[in-house]
């Protein structure tokens, strides 16, 4: 079919067939469909939403149109997604865990855009790390050190990014079509057998909706399985950030105390949020009988100093210092002012307006409001108080680290209006709520 047939298709609310929407992807990659043509494609998903079946056929033909990637090695090939978050420096844990406990793990990761951080931009605070590079390059480094954290090559996926782009200025992000297509092309093109997804809910989440994160965990599965790579969600709260810091070199600092100092109390629920995703990976990709005795051998690989051995290797291997585990302090970059909050009154910390704190971090300079903005890797947030915590008058609440003072005093301003302080118990919400198979 022609792209005017399926927009035709589309308009009347016909059920689009396997070959309109493989022939439409196609187009998209190859540049035959013009950007109006995507937006009105993507408008029309909007009114018309796919099928499951569909949305499995249009995923597979967005990642057919570009490289896949193929691998011959002594263990499963797995990677876990985020939908996206605040502090959520999630994957510089996971993935050298995972790698430690005998997985094979080529993440593919983005940058920030809005109030959520980037995973790339979070590993540019580190001295000379790499994260472009061509596809031979990073199965070498998967080969050899277990675990590699590049961007897409633009031979990933080009359909997606042509259709990404349009999403954007034509309101139709939030389709739950598309949302999974542009997901998970990208994903299945890293040749997995195991895909474990972070599914976020709650103030600082995309999804803040419950139900809609929900219906996103579900989905996702059903098209990943669909598709042929073992695949779980896990639907994780977002109320409060995933580490008590957000910034890009202070969430490097978040993950490098849980790798080698797993035991201090600020990596809690950072550690207790990677052990849950890693626990469920390694019993999909049949390294573990279940997601507990996964979670187990993920703890262990943290407590052991195995994950933070090739964390190092793997920092080398793309361009970074070959010390950094154990000289990380030293090498990641500072912002010159450090403001600290803290409580003009004693209570209980009962809510944080976690995306709140995002756009915060962002108008520091540490994310993008647009593609093309340069970011400040050393400012953001840090030391926040988590949910529940009781604090005494005076008791610091959060470390703003600003480019200078003026900027440290509004930020500080905004983070005390972002957290809700009461006088009687709080019971923060769980941080996993459901797991999805």
């Amino acid at each position: 079919m022609t792209p005017r047939d399926t927009l035709g298709a589309l308009r009347r609310g016909e059920v689009l067939t396997p070959d309109a929407l493989i022939d439409f992807a196609e187009g998209l990659a190859a540049g035959d469909v013009s950007d109006a043509q995507a937006g009105a494609f993507a408008m029309g998903v909007c009114r018309c939403p796919l099928t499951p079946e569909g949305r499995a056929v249009l995923t597979r033909a967005m990642r057919d149109g570009g490289d896949v990637l193929h691998w011959d090695l002594p263990g499963p090939v797995v990677d876990k997604h985020s939908t996206g978050g605040v502090g959520d420096c999630v994957s510089l844990v996971l993935a050298p865990a995972l790698a430690a406990c005998g997985a094979y793990v080529p993440m593919i990761s983005g940058r920030g855009l809005g109030h959520t951080g980037g995973t790339l931009d979070k590993l540019s605070a580190i001295p000379g790390f790499r994260t472009e590079m061509q596809s031979d390059e990073l199965q070498d480094i998967v080969r050899r050190v277990g675990c590699a954290i590049v961007g897409a090559t633009g031979d990933i996926a080009p359909a997606d990014r042509r259709l990404y782009a349009v999403r954007d200025v034509t309101g139709t992000v939030e389709s739950l079509d598309l949302i999974v297509a542009s997901i998970l092309s990208k994903k299945l093109a890293e040749g997995l057998e195991a895909l474990v997804l972070d599914v976020k809910t709650g103030s600082g989440a995309l999804m803040a909706d419950p139900a809609a994160a929900r219906a996103l965990a579900r989905a996702l599965v059903e098209t990943g399985q669909a598709n042929g790579v073992m695949t779980s969600a896990i639907v994780t709260d977002m109320s409060q950030p995933a580490a008590t810091s957000a910034g890009n070199a202070l969430e490097v600092i978040a993950a490098m105390e849980a790798l080698t100092e797993p035991g201090t109390r600020r990596s809690t629920r950072l550690i207790a949020l990677t052990k849950a995703l890693g626990g469920e990976a390694l019993a999909l990709g049949g390294l573990a009988a279940d997601a507990a005795e996964g979670a187990a051998r993920i703890g262990e690989a943290l407590t052991s100093g195995a994950a933070a051995e090739v964390f190092g290797r793997m920092v080398h291997a793309q361009g970074g210092p070959s010390d950094f585990p154990e000289r990380w302090r030293d090498r990641l970059p500072a912002a010159p002012v450090v403001a600290e909050l803290r409580a003009d009154q004693p209570g209980v910390v009962a809510q944080i307006d976690t995306r709140e704190l995002g756009e915060i971090v962002v108008d520091l300079g540490g994310g993008r409001r647009r593609e093309d903005d340069r970011i400040d890797v050393a400012v953001g947030i840090s030391h926040l108080a988590q949910l529940g915590a009781v604090v005494t008058e005076g008791q610091p609440l959060a470390r703003v680290h600003a480019a200078d003072s003026d900027d440290a005093a509004e930020a500080a301003e905004r983070v005390a209006l972002a957290i809700t302080m009461e006088g009687g118990a709080v019971t923060p919400p769980q941080l996993v709520q459901e797991t999805i198979r």
